[in-house]
């Protein structure tokens, strides 16, 4: 190969070598950033409730599960009055969260007799006008403070943390 050749071949070479990140192939992405995480305590903060009311994972909102309780205790009734204050306490906390029952996407429902589960299910019904979430549900050996059931949701926040 002629030096004029030989030399054209090697600026080239190194002009490609130039371009190039060794430190990652330019096909992978840049790694993605963890998100924020929030823990929204409880607003009575009791000691005999030790956890949060809800976690906001960037543009999601995990509740924990919430009873048909007032100042705690359960509501009189049976499982319909139960599964109506269950939902007040959702909305509110959800509310209180920047979220809705709009933008519920899962809930889980825990019923102490899984015979109840029709009389439960036709409240829980009321409260969804736009669409129903995705949900499961499971009879338990029993739940807090006496309770029928138990309701858990996830929702999204439309602003972000």
């Amino acid at each position: 190969m002629g030096g004029r050749l030989r030399f054209t071949a090697l600026v080239f070479a190194g002009l490609t070598l130039a371009g190039c990140d060794r430190s990652r192939p330019s096909s992978q992405p840049a790694a993605p950033t963890a998100p924020t995480v929030q823990y929204i305590p409880r607003a009575d903060n009791s000691p005999q409730r030790p956890f949060a009311e809800a976690v906001r994972v960037g543009n999601m909102l995990y509740l924990s599960g919430q009873l048909g309780d007032s100042a705690g205790k359960i509501v009189p009734g049976g499982i319909e009055a139960e599964t109506r204050r269950t939902l007040d306490n959702i909305k509110a906390a959800l509310e209180r969260n920047g979220s809705s029952l709009d933008n519920v996407v899962k809930c889980t429902a825990m019923l102490a007799d899984m015979s109840e589960w029709p009389a439960m299910n036709a409240v829980y019904a009321t409260y969804f006008t736009k669409h129903f979430p995705a949900r499961s549900a499971f009879g338990t050996s029993g739940l807090a403070l006496g309770a029928r059931m138990e309701l858990e949701c996830m929702a999204t926040v439309d602003t972000p943390l």
